[in-house]
């Protein structure tokens, strides 16, 4: 028996491809050639049963004839491709003839392990990747035969529940794994080749997807499509969940053709196209070890160059260390001298600052007390300005509607002169008036004085100020009654009397002397208000003093922050230092387990070998015999054969990029050397 492991089942090279596919997949051309070259010899192989590939063709009709237009490399090409037909479909007859005897023969459905069913699928595979077209996306290259098994749901609604079935499985991520779930269900639906059969009859949608000489365009299509209707016969049970689809393992065992074609043909010896092909195969995995064996001598001779720079530049690192070491003590010795200065300096700028914030704060104690004084008088000031600004105000208005009485009454004077003599006693009475009016002036003059005396001293002022305050408020509402009446008797005067003239324009030069008197008092008030602000002007410029010298203070501030800023800066220059000793010490311990790793990888090449299939027949650690449901598997570190039981664990080996399947003597053997390595 021979294992072919197919990572992702791709054309056949002997298909036309891009080359960007054949250079990108180069595992793939070298397991696809002795799968190509196998089926080529069982075809030949089966000349009796079914005969040569290019016969039946041409008995068929298929081949045709060159014509005189066509050129030799085209009639090539149509015979390269007609024998890819052919052999695909003599595969396919192949798979489907043991497919359908082994599954009578057992009398049960058939489960997705069964090994002639992943040889139908592989082979199918193939079939429907032939001849397809390459689509170019924005991501890069797509080629999948997922896209016309897509059509059938528009074609024929029954294939919907499947297609909704294929798309709601979270673990397929490719078209791949997605095709091949959705041949896994038509075929437990037993209308696999119904569907296949309803494509064929749209040849002109499959168009889009393939070359017009691929297989499923051509008779061989609708052949393989009747080949499928016998599948309907067996039942199977497919479990799709837990299955890496995407990835899946293709698994063709090519034993069973070389035994129907020695039933066919007996004068062939089977054994010697084994013994060829193995030696192929073994070829192939020599080539691979060969070239790995290569890498891993360059990456070792790349290591010990790296290692010899790595001690090189240790030897400076360790030189500049011991230079950076003096540097740091002589930067240490500096730094205690200027700590110990600075905190001399620092300890006497906060003596002086703490005699200059009591004095400062003593003497801004008295100067806020002072400027709440001053600013009380000044608004109670402001207040009384204003109350004499509307008294002049009204007397102003008073003085103008005299001034309209005053024209009223001279054009009465000339009917009003005979009324005199009557009225000399009344100007008598006003003149009393006056001369109560004028006492009062001299009362308001004498509280102005008052008023004076009371802003020269600052302890009496308030009390004094209220107190003038009061009067000047009584004076003021027995002047508004005296206004009132005066109002009331010039109004009788006006009806009564011509003659009050004179009486009045002595008013008016009374009011004048009055106001003249007020605007004196207001000069004065003036006066000190100027002497206040001088004061507030010295009392700003001692502020702006004591701001200096804070100035002077965040200053020295400054210096010691810088002074600390340093030190910390020379610290952080120390562990940077460290950290680095650190980083290239932990560089060459890691440098070291790699080397070692490497000579290990090296021993495990040199000293294992491959173990046979036919060679075991007993599982190594437990010691049962292999069946059917006991298959056999290669460890891929020591490569011995074991069971499924005693080989189910995986771990990353540096020969292979994923995790790969490892028995428990050397799971557990690698295990403790990597917690060593990592200790």
């Amino acid at each position: 028996q021979q294992d072919f492991h197919v990572t992702d089942p791709k054309p056949l090279p002997d298909a036309p491809e891009p080359a960007t596919d054949a250079k990108a997949r180069p595992e793939e051309a070298r397991w696809s050639a002795p799968i190509l070259s196998l089926a080529r010899k069982a075809s030949e192989n089966l000349a009796l049963g079914y005969g040569s590939a290019l016969r039946s063709a041409s008995l068929a009709g298929l081949v045709a004839k060159p014509g005189s237009g066509d050129s030799p490399a085209k009639t090539s090409a149509r015979c390269h491709t007609m024998e890819e037909r052919a052999n695909l479909m003599n595969m396919m007859k192949l798979s489907i003839k043991i497919l359908i005897q082994s599954a009578l023969s057992l009398g049960r459905t058939l489960d997705s392990d069964f090994p002639p069913l992943q040889q139908f699928f592989v082979v199918l595979e193939h079939c429907l990747k032939h001849g397809l077209k390459v689509k170019k996306t924005f991501i890069g290259q797509n080629k999948s035969f997922f896209g016309p098994l897509e059509l059938v749901e528009k074609l024929c609604p029954e294939a919907s529940d499947i297609a909704t079935s294929v798309k709601n499985l979270p673990e397929l991520k490719t078209a791949v794994g997605r095709g091949r779930a959705w041949l896994y269900l038509a075929l437990m639906q037993k209308k696999l080749a119904d569907y296949l059969k309803i494509l064929l009859d749209h040849k002109h949608l499959l168009s889009e997807f393939y070359e017009p000489d691929a297989l499923m365009m051509e008779e061989e299509g609708a052949v393989i499509v009747g080949l499928l209707v016998g599948l309907n016969v067996i039942d199977a049970n497919l479990c799709l969940k837990g299955e890496d689809l995407d990835s899946q393992v293709g698994v063709i065992d090519f034993s069973l053709y070389l035994k129907e074609t020695q039933d066919s043909d007996g004068k062939q010896d089977g054994g010697i196209t084994a013994v060829l092909d193995q030696k192929h195969y073994v070829e192939e995995l020599n080539r691979h070890l060969s070239c790995t064996v290569a890498d891993l001598q360059n990456k070792i001779d790349c290591l010990e160059k790296t290692n010899s720079k790595l001690q090189e530049e240790l030897a400076a690192a360790t030189d500049r260390i011991g230079s950076l070491q003096e540097e740091q003590q002589q930067l240490k010795q500096q730094n205690e001298l200027i700590r110990e200065r600075s905190e001399k300096s620092v300890e006497v700028t906060k003596e002086d600052t703490k005699v200059e914030l009591d004095t400062y704060k003593q003497s801004r104690q008295g100067l806020d007390e002072m400027y709440s004084d001053v600013w009380k008088q000044l608004k109670e000031e402001k207040k009384i300005r204003l109350e004499l600004q509307k008294e002049l105000e009204l007397q102003i208005g008073m003085k103008t509607e005299m001034e309209i009485a005053m024209k009223l009454l001279e054009k009465d004077t000339h009917e009003k002169q005979d009324t005199l003599v009557a009225l000399r006693q009344q100007l008598e009475e006003v003149k009393a008036i006056n001369l109560q009016m004028f006492h009062k002036s001299q009362n308001a003059e004498c509280s102005l004085q008052q008023k004076t005396e009371a802003i020269s001293s600052f302890e009496d002022k308030t009390n004094e100020m209220m107190s003038s305050m009061k009067q000047m408020e009584e004076r003021l509402q027995q002047a508004e009654k005296a206004r009132q009446a005066a109002e009331e008797r010039c109004n009788k005067m006006k009806q009564e009397l011509a003659g009050r003239l004179d009486t009045c324009r002595q008013q008016m030069s009374q009011l004048d002397s009055k106001c003249s008197t007020l605007e004196k008092e207001l000069k004065s008030e003036k006066e000190q208000r100027q002497t206040l602000q001088k004061e507030l002007h010295q009392e700003k410029d001692a502020t702006t003093l004591l701001k200096t010298e804070l100035q002077q203070m965040e200053g020295l501030k400054k210096e010691l922050r810088k002074l600390q800023d340093e030190k910390q800066q020379l610290e952080k220059v120390c562990e940077e230092q460290e950290q680095a000793l650190q980083e290239m010490g932990l560089h060459l311990s890691q440098s070291k387990l790699k080397m070692e790793d490497i000579k290990e990888v090296n021993k495990a090449l040199k000293g294992h070998t491959w173990l046979k299939d036919d060679e075991a027949t007993h599982c190594k650690q437990c010691e049962k015999e292999f069946s059917i449901s006991r298959r056999k598997h290669h460890c891929r570190n020591c490569g011995d054969i074991f069971c499924n039981t005693c080989s189910s664990n995986e771990l990353a080996l540096p020969s292979y990029p994923k995790p790969v399947r490892v028995c428990d003597t050397c799971h557990t053997l690698l295990l403790q050397r990597c917690s060593s390595n990592s200790s």
